[in-house]
């Protein structure tokens, strides 16, 4: 797989970002870039562009990082978005989606709830001259010109390398707390983390399940069933992002133990949680960066190019196509690199920095 990749963090690389979104435009055609259709009428149309969100529930991020990233990216370049969340909701992302179209978006972004109902949304927003983005998550057999997302299998592999720092090479045992079944990212998520720790032979898999859309009450009961069915004997948790990782927490702090826990999206919850101690790390995915590349790509859509960001392929093996990519390099972060994120903008100190967390900010080097 050819992949184009962007430091998330420019700080940790002593390079600086380069994905803010180009000039502004306020109009352009429904392009062809990427096998999407032209639109019917030979008149040019005014770029406008529509966003749809997946939930509150599985992320924070979603309405705390993205969305205002998002319009702030595309407010920067003078291009009209609407921006809106499904809320969890299948049907209501399809009537989202068929309102766009018809208040004239000319390019939609999705994160697609799951493959099935993301590509029967991607289909007729093609049948209807759009353009179509998948944004964070594969659709899986869909239509997308493009895909803007992670190295998903390098978060994985963090994470994997995360718990293994913590964990050291004694012998551990360790239980699985993957992502939705319905989300292709879960699952390169989880390939990534098994390919780093199934090749340390000190290391067992004692217990390993999926989480039904991320649901983090979810997660708390399938934690506790595999923590009661192993006996207490887990000294590690791979959990695929903070919201898992802290129903995780939150059984074995009802069992007064403290184990290495990961997680994902260097959530105000995550971090603070990495300061207490009960979580090992947690991967910084810059939501500024991600929204920059979709709002930029987006822009170049509407005005009937081709990015020249994208120069790499994602596979789609149940479209048995290659969608092309902007992808973007994750980054790892323990209680030493917190402040990292706060410098980076990925949290304020302000939200982190509350109540007994202070003065663990002031000894993390937050200022």
């Amino acid at each position: 797989m050819q992949r184009k990749r962007y430091i998330a963090v420019a700080g940790l690389a002593g390079v600086a970002l380069t994905m803010s979104a180009c000039g502004s435009s306020t109009s352009g055609t429904t392009g062809t870039s990427g096998g999407a259709s032209s639109t019917s009428s030979s008149a040019a149309k005014a770029g406008k562009v529509g966003v749809i969100l997946p939930d509150t529930k599985s992320s924070a991020r979603w309405e705390t990082a993205d969305r205002p990233n998002l319009q702030k990216a595309f407010d920067a370049a003078g291009v009209k978005v609407v921006i809106d969340n499904a809320n969890g909701d299948k049907s209501q992302m399809q009537t989202i989606a068929d309102q766009m179209i018809t208040q004239g978006v000319t390019v939609l972004a999705i994160v697609n709830l799951d493959s099935a109902s993301g590509a029967a949304i991607e289909s007729k927003a093609k049948s209807q001259g759009v353009a179509t983005i998948d944004y964070d998550r594969l659709t899986l057999g869909g239509s997308a010109d493009y895909y803007v997302s992670f190295d998903n299998n390098k978060v994985g592999a963090l994470q994997g390398e995360g718990l293994a720092t913590c964990l050291g090479d004694k012998k551990a045992n360790i239980a699985y707390l993957n992502g939705s079944p319905t989300d292709n990212n879960a699952t390169l998520f989880a390939a990534g983390a098994h390919k780093v720790l199934d090749a340390n032979k000190s290391y067992t898999k004692v217990a390993e399940q999926a989480v039904p859309d991320w649901d983090n009450q979810q997660a708390a009961t399938i934690f506790e069933q595999m923590y009661t069915q192993a006996g207490g004997k887990i000294d590690g948790v791979l959990a695929a992002n903070d919201g898992l990782g802290n129903a995780a927490i939150s059984i074995l702090k009802k069992n007064k133990v403290t184990i290495p826990v990961t997680g994902q999206d260097a959530t105000v919850q995550g971090l603070q949680n990495i300061l207490d101690g009960t979580q090992c790390m947690t991967v910084y995915k810059s939501a500024k960066a991600e929204a920059d590349a979709l709002a930029k790509l987006a822009i170049s859509l509407t005005k009937g190019e081709k990015s020249a960001d994208a120069t790499g392929t994602t596979r789609d093996d149940t479209g048995k196509r290659d969608v092309p990519s902007v992808l973007l390099d994750p980054v790892s972060i323990n209680k030493d690199t917190v402040k990292t994120v706060v410098s980076d903008g990925g949290v304020t100190k302000e939200e982190l920095c509350t109540g007994a967390y202070a003065a663990k900010c002031t000894a993390a080097g937050i200022s």
